[in-house]
């Protein structure tokens, strides 16, 4: 914090300046996505800030592309090697930013948090969630990097649920005993069949698009972090050490 003031009867906080957030800088490079090298990069440095958040026993539970910031967004215009005119970013130094929602550990936790297309399947299930619901988002995060658009775009719940496993495979069973929410499960099986998530969803792998080492690696800890079960969901602190990082940490 800089400095702070009133301003009709507001308190206006105020931050150094920051560049677009990364939102901002896809919609206005047409939605076109990042290279698995920009995405490792940019990972590394959100998985560093939220890791120390989580570190200090803290959970940020609103992270989104909206939340994450360029330092500076100035950038050159590019030809890619599809002959596609984009906007190419001088730097990728980020800071993760909107603490509003951040929650300690031992302080109550509100039964819905994050924002919808980066929700964890335990906070719709109600089943409460811990700092693992922020590995989750950001698997969804860097998801929308690689594809330029959100994985999971509804604005509903069960259909929230559906793409889910149309993507990832089936919700566990004991994960649907322990929800209240009965209208979602039917026989111990999410209830849905919905022609649209048939056409527009896919198994993870099927949205792999080159199949080299290093998108193996990409998608491997995608489907580490987009886990059910939170008791097997990697954590950041693993996260940093997977293979998929190597070449920033030699």
């Amino acid at each position: 914090m800089l400095d702070w003031f009133e301003h009709e009867g507001h308190v206006c906080i105020v931050f150094e300046l920051l560049g677009l957030s990364i939102f901002e800088f896809l919609r206005q490079n047409e939605f076109l996505p990042f290279s698995v090298e920009q995405i490792r990069r940019m990972a590394f440095q959100i998985f560093k800030a939220v890791c120390f958040l989580h570190r200090n026993k803290l959970t940020h539970t609103d992270l989104k592309p909206e939340n994450i910031l360029f330092v500076r967004s100035d950038y050159d215009l590019e030809y890619n090697e599809d002959l596609v005119r984009e906007k190419r970013l001088r730097s990728l130094d980020l800071k993760v930013v909107d603490f509003g929602n951040t929650t300690f550990d031992h302080e109550p936790h509100e039964s819905l948090v994050s924002t919808r297309y980066y929700r964890a399947p335990e906070v719709i299930l109600g089943l409460g969630w811990n700092q693992s619901c922020d590995v989750w988002s950001l698997g969804c995060v860097i998801m929308e990097f690689y594809l330029g658009r959100a994985l999971f775009p509804t604005h509903d719940s069960k259909e929230h649920l559906a793409m889910m496993e149309k993507v990832l495979g089936p919700i566990p069973p004991h994960l649907l005993k322990q929800t209240r929410k009965k209208h979602y499960v039917h026989s111990e099986c999410l209830n849905w069949d919905d022609e649209y998530i048939r056409k527009h969803c896919r198994p993870l792998k099927l949205y792999m698009q080159m199949q080299n080492e290093e998108e193996r690696q990409l998608f491997d800890l995608l489907s580490c972090m987009l886990e059910y079960d939170v008791s097997r969901r990697i954590t950041l602190e693993e996260a940093l050490w997977h293979p998929f990082f190597s070449p920033l940490r030699t």
